[in-house]
């Protein structure tokens, strides 16, 4: 009962502050100019301060497991290319191919992650080594998907998709901040309080400026046309994933902290990040926003059920 309502305490003011967003829109206090220029902000600066801050913050070489780490990064890279897969073979539309398959692989693992493990096990080196494993795969399979799928101006198609792909991996600030997380944490992060501080203020602002715009740019009669590529989905993100890698893990031998962690990349909602990027990078905003909404609200239920299940069994 206690994993019931922690769930729901995480994920339903979540959802509530997409509806906040969703109705300050309808009233006009926000705007299509809002709606653009925070998801650019949140593109640009927040979101990348905040996967920074997170990777930057882990001692790396203290808590390191590679046999867990490349689990975790097999499990991202057949969930996204299984998901693309899935996008090709059943959606005609070529717009929403890419919005389809980031929101179908990738978890809110950084935001919504930690905060599960730690309430179950405290601090945890698990939720941070997960992350590494998934959360750099996450964001170059994003860029690439994107860039094949988008509908780009047509500057950007002369120049060729896998150019412009690797072009927007090396210039994407979200794998910059990786990079640059990853290094400062190899070097013990020995940057002073000032500096430390002033980045995990600019990074307490990505999540919650990102369920705003989320909301704000929510489109609900087009989404509701969307129905059927939304759930197909949800049960990818939310049930499919978990349920052929959880009893793989459990045979390599992953249990308790480990196989949380797990779950939650697994069977997590869709990050909000997914709506900034593909608004960005020229994809279908109004699927990925119904994605991201529908696992939000639907991930108190399973991730509780998966909690259940692993328990039951023994494995944590």
């Amino acid at each position: 009962m206690s994993n019931f309502l922690f769930s729901v305490n995480v994920t339903i003011p979540i959802f509530l502050v997409m509806v906040v967003g969703y109705f300050l829109r309808r009233i006009g206090i926000l705007n299509d100019n809002f709606v653009n220029v925070s998801n650019k902000f949140n593109f640009t600066v927040t979101l990348p301060v905040l996967l920074y801050k997170d990777l930057a913050s882990v001692d790396i070489m203290e808590v390191f497991d590679l046999k867990y780490v490349l689990f975790c990064a097999v499990a991202t890279s057949v969930g996204f290319w299984g998901s693309w897969a899935i996008a090709k073979l059943t959606l005609k539309d070529q717009s929403l191919r890419g919005a389809f398959t980031q929101a179908s692989f990738r978890s809110s693992a950084a935001v919504m992650g930690l905060a599960f493990i730690q309430n179950i096990y405290g601090e945890s080196a698990m939720g941070s080594l997960m992350i590494i494993g998934a959360v750099p795969l996450y964001n170059i399979y994003s860029v690439i998907v994107l860039t094949f799928e988008g509908d780009h101006p047509e500057g950007e198609r002369d120049t060729g998709k896998i150019k412009q792909s690797c072009i927007n991996i090396v210039k994407n600030p979200i794998i910059i901040a990786i990079v640059i997380g990853v290094i400062v944490a190899l070097l013990g992060n020995p940057l002073p309080t000032l500096v430390n501080s002033t980045v995990e203020n600019i990074a307490k602002m990505a999540t919650p400026l990102a369920l705003i715009g989320l909301g704000a740019g929510f489109e609900g009669r087009k989404a509701l046309k969307k129905i059927k590529p939304t759930l197909g989905a949800s049960f990818i993100k939310l049930i499919a994933q978990a349920a052929i890698f959880i009893p793989i893990a459990a045979y390599l031998g992953f249990t308790g902290e480990k196989m949380v962690a797990l779950a939650v990349m697994l069977a997590g909602p869709a990050t909000p990040s997914c709506y900034i990027m593909a608004k960005n990078m020229h994809n279908d905003g109004v699927l990925t926003a119904s994605i991201v909404v529908a696992t939000t609200l639907l991930s108190s239920v399973t991730l509780t059920m998966w909690i259940f299940i692993l328990r039951t069994v023994g494995w944590i």
